[in-house]
C-alpha cells in the first residue's frame, strides 16, 4: 500500500495537477492539506472520478485538510481530543481529519505556522502540537498495536540539516528549540519519522517559497512528515519526496512525500 502526503496550497487551483499526479502516482491514500475551501467548494470530484473515496474537512479559503482513499475510508474523525482553538471567541481550525484506510489510522495535519516567535500564534502552535501529542499518547496506550499514521504539514524543521542555511532563521519560526521539542516529544511518544531513512539530508526538502528562485537555488525547507506508530513502522519498506511536482506551470510550494508499505492493498495487515 502506498500512503503520501500533500500540501496542495488550494485545492481548487491545483484540482487539475492533483488529478494528474494521482494518475502518475498510484497512490492508494492520499492526506490533503491547506485546501482552502469550504467542503461545499472542495473539488472532490477530482479524486471520486478516479475511483477515491474522499472525506474534506473545511470553513473558509484559509487550512483545510482531506484524507481520499480507494481502499476504504471508515471511521472519519474531524479534529483530535483535546485540539485547541484561536481567536477571540476561540474557535477550533479546520486543521486535523482521520480515518482508518486499509486498516491504518491515518491523520491528514495542518499545524499551525507559527508566523512570529512573540505573536500569539506561536503560542498556539505549541498547544496544538503538545495536544495532537497527549491525544496520540492516549491512543497507543489503549492499543499498543494500534496502526497509526501523522502525515502532514508540521510547520517545523526539527534538524538544522532540515533548512538550506540556519543563519537565515535566526530568531525566526520554524526552527527554535520549543518547536523542536515538541516534535521530538511526538517522536518520544512512539512515532517514527520513517521517510528520513530512505532521503537523508542534507539538501533533502519538502518546501520552497515561490519567492527569489527558492526552488532552482535549493533553498527549502523539510517540513512535511509521515510519522509511523511502532506497529505500522515495522511495515514501512520505502519512502520519496516526489520533488519532480514542484516544477512545471503553477505548483503548489510544497511536494509529495510517498511512503510504501507492506501487505496486500486494503488488507489491513
Amino acid at each position: 500500500m502506498r500512503i503520501a502526503t500533500w500540501n496542495v496550497n488550494s485545492a481548487r487551483a491545483r484540482a487539475e495537477r492533483i488529478g494528474a499526479w494521482l494518475d502518475r502516482s498510484d497512490v492508494d491514500v492520499l492526506a490533503v492539506q491547506e485546501t482552502k475551501a469550504r467542503d461545499d467548494q472542495f473539488p472532490a470530484d477530482v479524486f471520486t472520478d478516479r475511483g477515491y473515496e474522499v472525506a474534506h474537512f473545511g470553513f473558509s479559503q484559509w487550512n483545510g485538510v482531506a484524507i481520499a482513499s480507494r481502499v476504504g475510508l471508515a471511521d472519519v474523525r474531524t479534529g483530535f481530543p483535546g485540539q485547541p482553538g484561536y481567536g477571540e471567541p476561540e474557535e477550533v481550525e479546520a486543521r486535523a481529519i482521520g480515518a482508518v484506510c486499509g486498516g491504518v489510522r491515518v491523520w491528514s495535519l495542518y499545524v499551525p505556522n507559527g508566523r512570529e516567535i512573540d505573536h500569539p500564534h506561536y503560542a498556539y502552535k505549541l498547544r496544538w502540537l503538545e495536544a495532537l501529542r497527549e491525544a496520540n499518547a492516549a491512543e497507543l496506550a489503549a492499543d499498543p498495536d494500534a496502526r497509526i499514521a501523522l502525515m502532514g504539514d508540521f510547520n517545523i524543521a526539527p534538524q538544522d540539516d532540515d533548512v538550506w542555511d540556519m543563519a537565515e532563521f535566526e530568531g525566526k519560526t520554524h526552527v527554535t528549540e520549543p518547536e523542536r521539542a515538541a516534535f521530538r516529544a511526538l517522536v518520544d511518544t512512539g512515532f517514527d519519522d520513517v521517510v528520513r531513512k530512505y532521503a537523508p539530508g542534507p539538501g533533502v526538502y519538502t518546501y520552497w517559497d515561490y519567492k527569489a528562485l527558492s526552488f532552482p537555488k535549493k533553498k527549502g525547507m523539510r517540513i512535511d512528515f509521515v510519522l509511523t506508530s511502532p506497529a505500522l513502522s515495522g511495515r514501512v519498506t520505502g519512502a520519496v519526496i516526489d520533488r519532480e511536482e514542484r516544477k512545471g506551470k503553477g505548483p503548489s510550494d510544497h511536494a509529495p512525500v510517498i511512503v510504501e508499505l507492506d501487505g496486500e492493498k486494503g488488507s489491513g495487515e
